[in-house]
């Protein structure tokens, strides 16, 4: 009988470890290839993302790549998670948002999955004295409410808790957040409010209602307005600090001050930027709770993302939506607030709500995501990331103390000012599709019936500007469907692919989706006369533009062609008018092209 050794496998023992130098020499080789001579860490910088923040995300990390040690879930520093058996029990809260007074949605988002609600009330959502009626046929005891009523907190918040005594709810058995942000309320609007009802409400749940907290620490209006996530993380903490400074004023412990605060974070399509920022939240939050003599772990509602949602292709922001969610998940949100795909177009219809609940559902139920705690935790990018997003927002927290604190850094401007730079630079890659935004600059599709929804109500505004990641293109759009209702067609640009597919392909498809891109309708069978463009673009090979781009391009203006592009890096082809390539502004381009073609 043959007895196998019982140190297990050995396979792995018979070749050398590789090293870090040998990877490199690879890379360099691959990129030597590609007409870059690098070498060493320069090769490896060749391969690194630039992200916001100064942040740099590597094509390799190793165990080198030494980041603070996360501890234990529900320990502090609390990176790996609030609570140590993190969502394993049930899963993350569903928290579904409603702006609007309609029969019956609240009880079905509750019947199908939904495990608390999230209620806009006042201005921009439901009228207060309304509260009793939205939430007629729901058991406040087992359902938590999470209120957001901006300048009507104290009114709407006496309406909570009347309905609370009226039903019967014990104090006790009340749950969820009277949403309490006038720093948060102001950077909405522009005004300001008096804390003082706000520090009394808090006082009343730190005395009486050990399950309500008063005060939501909102983040979304500086993602809205453009921010980056350490500027995210540096507001929210800003914000944090300063109601811990006026809750204590006020009397309340620094326990029971920290008890009242729940934090509200947008969630992306960048899963692990995204995952890193909830992760670092919770590290830069019990850092504040430390100094401040009650360490506590951060209570996190995670919101999919506003900006990244779009009115074109709608149907894509399910994708998008379903990868923040994960992401919220993964990162360890208490909380996480599908938007509906069609939010960006008015009030969701029955299906959109569906989807936005069974997002989260699939995730936890089918996905089993909620097993496994922290499951990014030990990975050695995610764990670097999520150190050095802590320590840019951290920055980011401190530039805003140095101005006086978060009301201070509001009202005189700096705040707005630093994301508004964020918010340009980003355009600009938006603009250059070096962000793609698939079904709007990447792949739109010119022909899809509109998807149309009734309004929703107005938004609060006046103070920070809210911006979505599709408006340069929205508006060129816009533009072209107004051409379309009043001419009966689009405007069009002939494509005229010159040689064999394999020489004009790629080229052709690159064109096609920049100019769809700004509404402008490609043509490419028949000929420019029956085309009905007026301008061109050339799509072929280097080698074949050096042969025939002059002399076709001539020909195009003989026949009544205005504007002559050529797809490809501009060259020595001077008898073209201009050049479309990756890495364009196709925003500037688009809009010239459109005011060429008298599309007003």
């Amino acid at each position: 009988m043959t007895v196998l050794p019982d140190d297990g496998l050995s396979l792995a023992a018979e070749f050398p470890d590789a090293t870090h130098e040998q990877w490199q020499r690879l890379v360099e080789g691959v990129l030597r290839k590609s007409g870059k001579d690098v070498s060493g860490p320069a090769a490896e910088d060749a391969l690194s993302t630039a992200l916001e923040d100064g942040l740099r995300t590597r094509p390799l990390y190793t165990s080198h790549d030494a980041a603070p040690d996360s501890g234990l879930p529900g320990f502090a520093p609390f990176i790996r998670g609030g609570r140590a058996e993190g969502n394993t029990a049930g899963g993350w809260d569903l928290r579904q948002r409603h702006t609007a007074l309609t029969d019956g949605l609240v009880l079905a988002d509750l019947e199908n999955g939904v495990t608390s609600l999230w209620l806009v009330l006042g201005e921009g959502g439901i009228p207060v004295s309304s509260l009793g009626r939205a939430l007629e046929g729901v058991y406040l005891d087992l359902a938590p409410v999470v209120l957001d009523a901006g300048a009507d907190v104290e009114p709407a918040a006496r309406e909570l808790l009347r309905q609370y005594e009226e039903r019967g709810v014990a104090k006790e058995a009340a749950r969820g957040n009277l949403g309490a942000d006038p720093l948060g309320h102001e950077a909405r609007t522009g005004t300001n409010s008096e804390f003082a009802p706000v520090a009394s409400l808090a006082r009343l749940c730190a005395e009486e209602y050990p399950g309500l907290r008063a005060l939501t620490v909102d983040a979304l209006p500086y993602h809205e307005a453009g921010g980056s996530a350490a500027q995210e993380l540096g507001s929210s903490l800003a914000t944090g600090v300063a109601y811990l400074r006026d809750l204590t004023e006020a009397g309340l412990t620094a326990e029971q001050a920290c008890a009242q605060l729940e934090f509200r974070y947008a969630a992306t399509a960048d899963q692990f930027l995204t995952i890193a920022k909830l992760r670092a939240a919770r590290r830069l939050w019990a850092r504040v709770t430390e100094v401040c003599g009650a360490p506590s772990a951060q209570v996190q509602h995670a919101v999919t993302s506003p900006v990244m949602m779009t009115r074109r292709d709608p149907w894509v922001n399910m994708l998008r939506t379903t990868v923040a969610t994960l992401a919220a998940g993964v990162g360890g949100a208490d909380a996480v607030t599908v938007l509906p795909f069609d939010h960006a177009l008015g009030l969701p219809d029955a299906f959109a709500r569906r989807i936005a609940r069974n997002t989260s559902t699939i995730l936890i139920e089918e996905s089993h995501l909620a097993r496994v705690i922290d499951p990014a935790g030990g990975s050695w990018y995610v764990e670097t990331l999520t150190d050095e997003l802590a320590r840019a927002g951290w920055e980011f927290f401190q530039r805003i103390e140095q101005a006086g604190g978060q009301a201070a850094a509001l009202r005189s401007g700096q705040l707005g000012q630093d994301l508004a730079e964020t918010w340009q630079a980003r355009t600009g890659k938006l603009a250059k599709r070096r962000e793609p935004i698939t079904g709007v600059s990447e792949f739109p599709n010119l022909t899809e019936p509109p998807v149309e929804r009734a309004p929703a109500p107005e938004p609060r505004s006046g103070g920070l500007p809210r911006v979505r990641r599709d408006e340069a293109y929205e508006a060129l759009r816009v533009r072209s469907d107004a051409h379309l209702a009043a001419t009966g067609s689009r405007p069009r640009i002939f494509l005229a692919a010159l040689g064999p597919a394999a020489a004009h392909t790629a080229r052709l498809t690159f064109a096609s989706n920049l100019f769809q891109a700004g509404g402008i309708e490609p043509v490419t069978e028949g000929t420019f006369e029956e085309s009905g463009a007026t301008e061109v673009c050339l799509c072929s090979s280097d080698a074949l533009y050096e042969e025939q781009a002059a002399t076709v391009a001539a020909e195009f203006r003989s026949a009544g062609a205005t504007h002559v592009f050529l797809a490809g890096r501009p060259g020595q082809y001077t008898d073209v008018d201009s050049y479309v390539f990756a890495g364009c502004d196709a925003v500037v381009v688009l809009s010239a092209t459109l005011d060429r073609m008298g599309v007003s």
